[in-house]
């Protein structure tokens, strides 16, 4: 191996001699250090010995198997990136392989474009595990995909992470744009300094200025103390506007003025200020629409949308749904103290079948409330029953239809207005976080309130 491994150090096992040496060619082609054992308990020794930024192991070995070894390098250290190759790959080894912690797989045959960058992806995404490690800080849910549509969102924030350009996050609500700003952060030059995430559709119009901006005493009824704003408190690093088109029109103002000169005023002070902030945006909305209609200033669209990422919805990329699942299957059978192993066959194609409206988030939800409910080591069909079905409705709202038909604007409103209010109560009338239950902005709950009539208790 060489000892100027620029690119990181992997470690590769598999018992084919012929598939360590391609794989070895290849990747110290591209300036990675390499190491090649043909079983896990050789790997074992070397893991011991030393840290490596990947470790790209098979799965059918003899003698120890790539689970088993898996298992084992997780024990040894938590914070391991681990990928698998198969030849054999199915959604119940996808699953294990995830709920015992790889990162990734690869399935055999396959494309050498495709596993450098699958490795690439790994290498940076370990560096990012270890930086944060070391800060003492915990280590984030690490993005994994193996859609074409992945494949350019991963692409576009290696190319954009070690700059200072501002970002627009596109897509659904629940799709991971939170969590991509904060890889985009943790990727970049910036690391070390504060990540600052906002959602400016949870604050009202001067309270978001208030936490914006800061303020000084007096500045309003209330303003009992100086305060300083969350942009100062984000200097040298990242601010997250999430739920961008909820700002007001005099608080798009403002923002843009911050964003050309990185220099703000707090509330009822005249001293100016200045920062080194690096921004991201986001929204789930058609904001090219808003900004035709003038809802949303088209100056500060440009200066938000430099560099644009779209998230994919989950159904765009079915084939990432077993993978997730298994790392979500992991995380609560941890925290709820269970041993929740695996998902039938039955109940994973319900899930890969399923249109997700709710994206990443609500498969989440999904697995957390099968994994409470299940008794035994295995999710079933019967763990999914009431939460899904082929119409992507709750089953108890599904109705026969009569011979004399129905009224379905009624019933989708009825259906609508017990969302609503459930939604409503859950969150004690606080219809930004109703709205978040719902995957929908504040705006379109205001909407649907006002159109069905639904009042919160409280108003």
């Amino acid at each position: 191996m060489t000892e100027e491994a620029g690119k990181g150090r992997v470690l590769i096992v598999d018992d084919e001699k012929s598939m360590c040496e391609l794989l070895s060619v290849m990747l110290e082609k591209e300036g990675y250090g390499v190491d090649t054992v043909t079983d896990g308990k050789a790997a074992l020794g070397l893991l011991k010995k030393g840290d490596y930024d990947l470790v790209l192991e098979d799965l059918k070995m003899p003698g120890m198997d790539g689970i088993e070894l898996l298992r084992k390098i997780k024990e040894m250290d938590s914070l391991a990136v681990v990928m698998v190759m198969t030849a054999y790959s199915s959604w119940d080894t996808a699953v294990e392989a995830m709920r015992l912690g790889a990162h990734d797989y690869i399935r055999k045959p396959f494309d050498n474009v495709s596993v450098k960058e699958l490795v690439s992806r790994a290498v940076g995404q370990s560096k990012i595990l270890r930086s944060r490690a070391d800060a003492k800080e915990s280590p984030i849910e690490i993005m994994i995909g193996h859609s074409d549509a992945m494949g350019e969102v991963f692409r576009l924030v290696r190319l954009v992470s070690p700059t200072d350009t501002t970002i627009l996050i596109k897509g659904e609500s629940g799709a991971g744009k939170n969590l991509l700003a904060r890889i985009i952060h943790l990727a970049s030059l910036r690391a070390h300094h504060p990540f600052i995430s906002v959602n400016c559709g949870g604050f009202s119009e001067s309270l978001l200025e208030s936490e914006l901006f800061g303020h000084v005493q007096g500045a309003f009824t209330g303003a009992i103390a100086d305060k300083k704003g969350l942009f100062e408190i984000a200097d040298k690093g990242t601010f997250f506007l999430d739920q961008i088109t909820e700002m007001s029109p005099a608080t798009q103002v403002k923002v843009l003025r911050m964003l050309e000169d990185r220099e703000f005023r707090s509330l009822g002070s005249t001293e100016t200020k200045r920062i080194d902030v690096r921004f991201i945006g986001a929204t789930n909305c058609d904001i090219e629409q808003e900004v035709e209609r003038g809802a949303f200033r088209e100056d500060l669209y440009y200066r938000l949308n430099v560099v644009s990422i779209s998230m994919p919805p989950l159904r765009e990329r079915r084939q990432d749904i077993p993978l997730l699942a298994g790392r979500f299957l992991a995380m609560y059978s941890r925290s709820m103290g269970k041993n929740v192993t695996s998902i039938s066959r039955g109940a994973m194609e319900e899930l890969v079948a399923f249109e997700w409206p709710g994206n990443v988030r609500e498969l989440q939800n999904t697995i957390q409330r099968a994994v409470a409910l299940a008794e035994g080591k295995e999710i079933g069909l019967e763990h999914l029953a009431g939460k899904m079905t082929g119409l992507g409705v709750p089953s108890q709202f599904v109705p026969i239809i009569p011979a004399e038909g129905i009224d379905l604007e009624r019933v989708l409103g009825d259906i609508e207005r017990r969302y609503l209010r459930q939604a409503l109560e859950a969150s004690s009338s606080n219809t930004a976080k109703a709205a978040s239950l719902l995957g929908m902005s504040q705006r379109s709950m205001r909407y649907k309130l006002r159109k069905l009539g639904v009042r919160p208790a409280r108003e």
